[in-house]
């Protein structure tokens, strides 16, 4: 059983990840999007595993790499080395078949992050966001699931405002 100071902390660390997440997704420029989503990542990590949602805070911890990375390079190979890599600890620690909505979310993310850029790469953000919202209500993050709801919206938006300025 959970210590509810410990459920407490990680709610709380919801709520942070929800002003990141908000912050994230209003940005235009594709690499201070990625700088947030970093510290965003490693909040997520913490949130997930003080709610004790192993594949969800494994989904996190490597999205963590893979932004970094991401800030780097734009490589397939190693998009898809991230991805693999996923993948199979995804398999080995999932306990049950809804342990893979934030697999197949952090798959989502790490081939827009390395692949995709601007309309695209938000578009398959929407994607994976699908994922971690399903994630979010199962796993009971308050935080998570208006996370995903308003990410949902505004990354809507700034594809929306991309769009129509241009700006790709």
């Amino acid at each position: 059983m959970f210590d509810s100071n410990l459920l407490i902390l990680g709610q709380a660390l919801g709520f942070v990840s929800y002003a990141l997440g908000i912050l994230c997704f209003y940005q235009k420029d594709d690499k201070k999007l990625k700088l947030i989503m970093l510290t965003m990542n490693v909040n997520n990590s913490i949130h997930f595993a003080l709610l004790g949602a192993a594949t969800a805070s494994l989904g996190s911890i490597l999205s963590v790499f893979r932004t970094g990375l991401a800030l780097r390079t734009s490589s397939r190979a190693v998009a898809f080395v991230f991805i693999a890599i996923t993948l199979a600890s995804g398999y080995w620690l999932a306990e049950t078949w809804r342990d893979a909505f934030p697999i197949i979310g952090t798959c989502i993310g790490t081939y827009a992050l390395f692949c995709l850029r601007g309309i695209k790469m938000r578009i398959a953000f929407l994607c994976g966001a699908l994922c971690w919202l399903t994630n979010n209500i199962i796993v009971g993050s308050i935080g998570g699931t208006l996370l995903e709801i308003t990410l949902l919206i505004v990354n809507g938006n700034t594809i929306r405002k991309l769009y129509f300025n241009r700006e790709q």
